[in-house]
């Protein structure tokens, strides 16, 4: 038997040691390997319709104040939900990062700063919550929404833009507040703090926008990022389907990290423009069409070092970096506590120090923290709620991570491939690994029904027993029914299937009657499948024959329908044609078209016929009677997993010294699995043949074989049924 040499992926796809990825059973990945696709994700983002506000410059200066100067220039940009999907999958919340095959990356304070020109320092993002909008949105906006544009504490964004997008040419102050107000709102609800509830943001942001001056002293940036986190988080639990979050961020980081999925600009910019988000604004071009999650997992499962840009900003031009922003990049690599309102995620530079420009050591452990829901009650200022979460954000320059000069990148590998979760899909399918399975079951089985058993001791040949009942076993469940194991393992489908297009490309039958009785009871492709595999069915007896078969004379396919003919001349086998009456046709006829078998009858044939995956060779026992003289050399060949299926037909035996004999069999070609063809044979080869018949005597005896009245014969097998597969 062939050495298979199979991935340790493919047995064990990690974590090793589980103590980092200690959710695994809540992962995606895990439902993923077990076959349970849950496709793309739905993602929020609802960036469409920012461009139908129209901000005087009062707003605009307002806006900028506030720190959303940048974050107002971003265009919509289309969303690649595989490639989100696919990175979602590799997502870990344990840790905050995304576990690649080179290792652990994740979306920095750094990248906010440069994707999204939002400030990474400041205040925190943290407030009051509200169960209702009407106090709030009168307070702040001077409108009350109506019942069906306010949902609790949240509005809907069409309210906001139906109300507040265009402000008046001679509008007073308050109510140029009131619009920018509505905007910022709408702004942030639809970019950075897109929620899964479709089209509404909560109201809480707006008491954070009284004064535009105080609004830009926030970490806008940090606030974004941990709501990211959450939502990568929440969105690679298997049970989720949908993700929010800004997305944009998330995809355009893609885009700079990794060459998977990246778009080819029509034309490379000339200058950078600020924030990087914008290089990949306008018309973009590239092979994305039909590209799914599986084909963006199979990418990150094979992803290469040469696939990543651990720098992508290192050829950037600074001098668009605004100074406000180029003088807080320090603090993108501090390990701390990101805060917006009841969100508190874990920002860890030190495990992704590689996107920092320094050698990555093997990381500290993660403290394990729950994530808990905060602010359900109206009214609630979360601030008394977060002492640790906000002393940690404080102290946020006093964690600034480092790089070890002597730090082993090797050591890091080694270690982070036990702890990693190395591939999401499989590298073999489930079905492929079932049948392969299957067939290493089917292998062990036969071993175990030839070895030798002499000379063996008592407890070597229970062992044998016992594992050849075990087996039989494995193969009886996959059924259900009893098993008479193949020795032939590694069915070629692909030429079985090929065979039987052969046959239907040759097929000049009709279709199949509706009332045909026959309609419903043939085995589908799908469910004969299994070579080897034969249910028992009735009284019907498989035995192993040792010896060589003789004079078989049985046709090796069959063709079902009323009265179909089978014609066999006894010393010509020339210009036969084999027709396909796979769903009952009226005097089909079968024959076999053979190069090699001039001048020659149908049992001598099958007897020059070398079948090189042959094996065994089951008997038939009839009550009445038996088949004698089964014993002809048909040099190595087997016949297996045929079944004969006479209902209603007509036999007869043509030999050498019977005149024109006519043969009528109800056949099914659909129903007959041809296995292991050869090179000598065009159309099709028997399998197993297992022969059923309670009255019915048969003579193989060529010379012996006494022609029988149409009448009699047609009473004959009325009588019996028998059947082949």
């Amino acid at each position: 038997m062939e050495e298979l040499r199979i991935d340790p992926c493919a047995a064990n796809p990690g974590p090793i040691d589980p103590s980092v990825l200690y959710d695994q059973e809540k992962h995606v990945s895990s439902a993923v390997w077990d076959g349970q696709e849950r496709g793309a994700l739905r993602c929020h983002e609802h960036t469409s319709k920012l461009g139908e506000w129209r901000l005087t410059p009062k707003q605009i200066e307002l806006v900028e104040k506030a720190g959303f100067g940048y974050l107002r220039k971003i265009p919509a940009i289309s969303l690649d939900n595989p490639l989100l999907s696919a990175l979602v999958e590799r997502w870990r919340r344990e840790t905050n990062t995304f576990h690649f095959t080179v290792g652990e990356m994740t979306v920095t304070l750094q990248d906010v700063a440069f994707l999204l020109g939002l400030a990474i320092d400041g205040k925190p993002v943290i407030g009051i919550t509200y169960t209702t909008c009407g106090t709030v949105c009168e307070k702040y906006l001077g409108k009350v929404p109506d019942s069906t544009y306010a949902s609790g504490g949240m509005v809907k964004l069409s309210w906001l833009k139906e109300f507040f997008s265009q402000c008046p040419e001679n509008a007073s102050i308050e109510e140029i507040e009131y619009h920018t107000r509505a905007y910022l709102l709408y702004l942030v609800g639809s970019t950075i703090f897109s929620t899964t509830t479709g089209n509404k943001v909560p109201v809480m942001y707006l008491p954070l926008f009284e004064n535009f001056e105080e609004a830009g002293r926030y970490a806008w940036g940090a606030a974004a990022l941990a709501f990211l986190y959450r939502a990568l988080g929440n969105a690679s639990v298997k049970s989720q389907s949908t993700i929010c979050g800004c997305l944009t961020l998330l995809q355009c980081w893609s885009y700079y990290h990794l060459n998977i999925g990246r778009p080819k600009l029509n034309r490379d910019p000339i200058h950078d423009h600020f924030p990087f988000v914008l290089r990949w604004k306008g018309k973009q071009s590239g092979p994305t069409t039909n590209r799914d999650v599986v084909f963006y997992r199979k990418a990150l499962d094979s992803l290469e070092p040469c696939d990543v840009e651990w720098l992508p900003y290192k050829y950037m031009d600074s001098t668009v970096i605004p100074v406000e922003i180029r003088n807080t990049l320090a603090l993108g690599r501090s390990k701390t506590m990101l805060i917006c309102f009841d969100k508190a995620e874990r920002h860890l530079p030190n495990r992704v120090l590689r996107q920092y420009g320094m050698l990555q050591p093997i990381p500290e452990d993660v403290a394990q923290w729950v994530r808990k829901s905060r602010g359900v009650d109206g009214g609630v200022d979360l601030s008394g709620k977060m002492e640790s979460e906000l002393s940690e954000w404080e102290d946020r320059a006093l964690h600034i991570v480092e790089g070890d000069d002597d730090a082993d990148e090797n050591d890091y590998m080694v270690w982070y491939m036990r702890i990693t979760r190395k591939v999401v899909g499989r590298p073999i399918s489930l079905s492929s690994e079932f049948q392969r399975t299957i067939g290493g079951v089917r292998e062990i089985s036969y071993l175990a029904d030839t070895f030798p058993l002499k000379g063996l001791q008592p407890e070597q040949f229970e062992l044998i027993t016992r594992i050849r009942s075990i087996a039989q076993e494995c193969l009886r469940d996959q059924v259900g029914g009893s098993i008479v194991v193949s020795p032939l393992v590694g069915t070629e489908l692909g030429k079985r299937s090929r065979g039987k297009e052969r046959v239907r490309r040759k097929a000049t039958g009709k279709r199949k009657r509706s009332n045909d009785p026959m309609e419903g009871h043939g085995v589908s492709e799908d469910e004969s499948q299994y070579c080897g595999m034969v249910v028992e069915v009735d009284h019907l007896h498989l035995q192993h024959e040792d010896s060589e078969v003789h004079h078989l004379p049985i046709c090796t396919t069959v063709v079902e329908g009323e009265n179909a003919l089978l014609l066999e001349e006894p010393n010509k086998v020339d210009d036969m044609q084999l027709r396909d009456a796979t769903d009952g046709i009226d005097a089909s006829q079968f024959c076999d078209e053979s190069n090699d078998m001039d001048n020659s009858n149908i049992p001598h044939a099958i007897s020059e016929i070398d079948l090189q995956n042959a094996e065994t060779v089951e008997n038939v026992i009839s009550q009445p009677s038996d088949l004698p003289n089964l014993t002809n050399d048909i040099n190595g060949s087997k016949i297996h997993n045929t079944h004969i299926i006479s209902d209603n037909s007509q036999l007869c035996n043509a030999a050498d010294g019977v005149n024109d004999p006519q043969t009528q069999v109800a056949t099914d070609a659909n129903e007959s699995e041809t296995h292991h063809a050869t090179g000598n044979i065009s159309v099709l080869q028997p399998s197993y043949v297992a022969i059923l018949s309670d009255q019915q005597t048969v003579k193989a005896e060529a010379e012996a074989v006494p022609q029988l009245p149409h009448e009699h014969t047609e009473d004959l097998l009325q009588e019996g049924e028998t059947s082949v597969v």
